[in-house]
Order: structure tokens, then sequence, then C-alpha cells
């Protein structure tokens, strides 16, 4: 087995497990699939001849070296839902054409082995370890992070510095605060026409491809033609058990999946669906409801509804993803995750989001919350990563900050470095998610060069 190989088929072992955040069971705070990956993340970390500790199926971390100060290299285990839109199977790790396909690759399982073959490297190589290297494998990244809240709780060792290999290269030295907040209402229909069910979306933190909703409509009625929307009517679908009872009509809508930090290069589905919604001749709360979507948000991206569109000069614009649309004959619910610039806090967007949709009827909770994160670019540990980054490369790009928040966050003293580089495509998220094995090699040798300057430095 040629080195590629080893390292394809480690990654595979991986990919093969669907660690989507699931219900709650015993011993598996977030479901079984990301137990799982972190049960064979840390097996392979033992076959590399690494201590091992699995911090009660929260987290758990691989270390070598010792010393009384340690540097981190933290990366997450868990993934998003694999959505639509696949044209290779989501969860078999297939090469073709000189890339890995599967959910996770890129975001962050790749990552996470390459760190892994890198501190192998190190631990072969017998260099000399000021401090001692931990990598951490989190399971709920995507979800909330509360295994890193869980880690500095139960006595988890803070680094002296540390990396997220989850985000690109250079570096990321700001990342805009987030906020995911969920907002409801009863509905208390009128009129001919009537709601009975609408849906779209499968995470907060996702551009939804697709969005749909059943109504019942007075005979007769005219439904226009618009842009990706289509429209089936229940008298032509043969046996169909998806219809509820009492409709005559699916009206679904069609976009592009886009991560949900950058929601402008996609098409959100949601956004179209209640725009053309909002048109139908439907009344009462019904009516209120989808007029008020669709003005407040439709297919905007920056919060302007709300009067929410921040800006700096720094990290750039608020951005605004509707993830989720859920709702029955008798409520609907919206799933907004929204992102403002490293220069501003949560008092200057969030009251002013509750207040307009209190006004309309709504009620809304807070999800998850995390404050933006900057550090400027002449500071030590910028210019430590960023130098090992340039003389790899010798791309001299400087860091930048970000709409995505990653695990920097979570844990003091840590920089998201890595692993996308300046022009390759994104691909997190989204159907068909991969790894250049070309850029496996150039990662690890990276990330082993970080691991080395952070442990010595």
């Amino acid at each position: 087995m040629t080195d590629m190989n080893e390292r394809v088929e480690t990654l595979r072992r991986l990919i093969r497990i669907r660690s989507v955040q699931g219900a709650a069971e015993p011993g598996k705070p977030y479901g079984p699939g990301p137990a799982a990956a972190l049960a064979e993340a840390l097996k392979i970390a033992v076959e590399m001849g690494f201590k091992t500790v699995n911090m009660d199926n929260h987290c758990g971390y691989a270390e070598y070296g010792s010393g009384d100060e340690m540097v981190m290299v933290l990366g997450h285990l868990d993934v998003v839902p694999e959505g639509e839109g696949w044209s290779i199977p989501p969860y078999e790790g297939v090469v073709k054409d000189g890339k890995m396909y599967g959910r996770g690759t890129a975001d962050d399982k790749g990552p996470v082995i390459e760190a892994l073959f890198a501190l192998r490297d190190i631990k072969e190589s017998g260099t000399a370890l000021r401090r001692r290297i931990r990598i951490v494998f989190g399971v709920n990244e995507e979800t909330g992070c509360e295994d890193m809240a869980y880690y500095k709780k139960n006595g988890g060792e803070i680094p002296v510095m540390g990396i997220t290999p989850d985000a690109c290269y250079p570096l990321i030295n700001g990342e805009k605060g987030i906020l995911v907040e969920d907002y409801s209402r009863s509905l208390r229909q009128s009129g001919g026409m009537k709601l009975l069910s609408i849906h779209g979306g499968t995470a907060f933190n996702v551009t939804p491809s697709s969005a749909e909703a059943w109504i019942s409509a007075p005979e007769g009625t005219v439904f226009p033609e618009a842009l990706r929307i289509s429209v089936r009517y229940v008298k032509d679908m043969k046996d169909s058990p998806e219809v509820p009872a009492g409709a005559t009509v699916c009206i679904r809508a069609e976009g592009r999946s886009a991560h949900g930090s950058t929601p402008e290069k996609g098409i959100n589905a949601n956004g179209l669906l209640v725009n053309y919604l909002a048109k139908l001749p439907f009344e009462g709360e019904a009516k209120d409801a989808l007029t008020f979507l669709s003005e407040k948000i439709g297919m905007t991206y920056h919060g302007e509804g709300f009067g929410v569109d921040l800006h700096d000069d720094v990290s750039g614009w608020l951005v605004n993803n509707w993830g989720v649309l859920d709702g029955d004959a008798g409520h609907i619910s919206v799933t907004l995750n929204y992102r403002y610039p490293v220069t501003f806090h949560k008092k200057d967007c969030q009251p002013k989001v509750q207040t307009v949709f209190e006004k309309a009827g709504w009620r809304g909770k807070t999800l998850m919350e995390e404050p933006a994160l900057y550090v400027p670019e002449d500071s030590p540990f910028v210019q430590l990563l960023l130098s090992v980054y340039r003389e790899e490369t010798g791309d001299m790009s400087a860091p930048m900050c970000i709409g995505g928040g990653t695990y920097a966050k979570s844990i003091p003293n840590c920089l998201a470095f890595g692993s996308m580089f300046p022009g390759d495509p994104e691909v997190e998220h989204l159907p068909d998610e991969y790894l250049p094995l070309d850029r496996f090699g150039l990662n690890e040798k990276i990330l082993r060069k970080a691991m080395l300057a952070m442990a010595n430095a």
C-alpha cells in the first residue's frame, strides 16, 4: 500500500460513518453517528501509537510529547446532513478523477486525518518538542459547539497556541459573530385558500435548495408561472403518500445550496417559495405571515428588512441565512442564522430582529450565539502561522476575516488555519463535497510545520 493509499483508506473509515447529530442516547450525547465517528478516530490514533482520551463521547483527543505546556490542533468529526443533489454516494468515500468524494471530506474529517498523519510523521522523526501536541476530535461543531463547552467545564487543558484546520489559508484572524434564532407563530386561517403544510431546509447553516407547500385552493384558482417554481395538482398524483389531507395543490421551489456564511452564493428556496405564496389569495393570519416573511426576508441576505444591514471595513456585511422553514395548518416557524461584522456586537442587531418579529405577532428564542473573534494581523501568533504558510507556498496573501464560525471561538488562543487554499472552490456543506488528493500531502506538510512551530516557539 502506498502512502497515499493508506491515507485514503484511513479517511474512508470516517467518511463511511454518517456522523450527523441525532437524538441523544445514554452515553451518546449527540446521537450514535457522532459517537461512532469519535470511536473510530480514537482507534486510528491508537493504531498510530498515540495516547488517547475519550471525554464521555462529547469529544476526545490524541496526544504526543511531554512538557508542562500544550499546543492544539482542533478538528471536528460531525457533519451537516447530506441534503439533495448528490451525483456520488455521500458516505462511501469514492475516489474519482483525483478527488475523494463524501460528506466531511473537506469539512472536517479530511483535515483531521491530515493532522493525524502529520503528527505521526513528527513522532516517527523523533524531533525534539518543548510542548506537547494534542489533536482534539470534536463532534458537535456544526450544531452548537457544546462539545468544547464540555471540554472546558470538565478539566480540558487550554493550549498555549492552537489551530483549527476548518476554514482556509493563509489564515483567519477574524470571525463574524453568529446568532441562530427560531421564530414561530400560530395560524388561524380563514378564506377559501388554506396553507396545510410548508417545509424547506435541513440545517440553519445551509442555504436550502428546495422548499414546498401543500395548499387547499378553490376550484379554478389560477397559479401564475414563475422562475424556479413548479405547481402540481393532487388530482394528477396517483396514490402519493405524501399528500396532506385536504390538499389540492403542491407548490415547490427549486433553489441552489450554499454555505450559511455565504448565502448570497446560493438561491434560497425558502425565499422563492414565500415570495410566490405571498402573491396568492390567502386571507387572515396565513396572508399576514407569508407577507411578513416575503417583505422582511424574501431573497435578501443582509438583514435589510430588520434594519440590521451592518458593515465594517475589516469583515464586510452582516449576512443572514434563512436555513429552515416549517409549518402546518396551525403554525409556522423559521430558523435564521445571521452573522454580524467583527467590530459589532449582539446588541447591535439581535434586539432589532426580535422587535420586528414580535410586533408582527411572532415569538422567538435564541438557539445559539457566538461573539465575534478578531486578532490583529501584527500579533506574534498571527505572524508565526503566516510565516509557516508563506514558506511552504510562496503566497504572501494577507490574513482574512470570514463569516463562517469555527472552533477558534470555542477554545482560547486558537485561530483557524487552512485547509482550503486561495482560489479553491467552496465545497463544504454542498452536494458532491470532495477533497483533492493532491492537496492532502501539501496540507499535511503545512500542518506538520505549524505544529512544530507552535510546539517549539
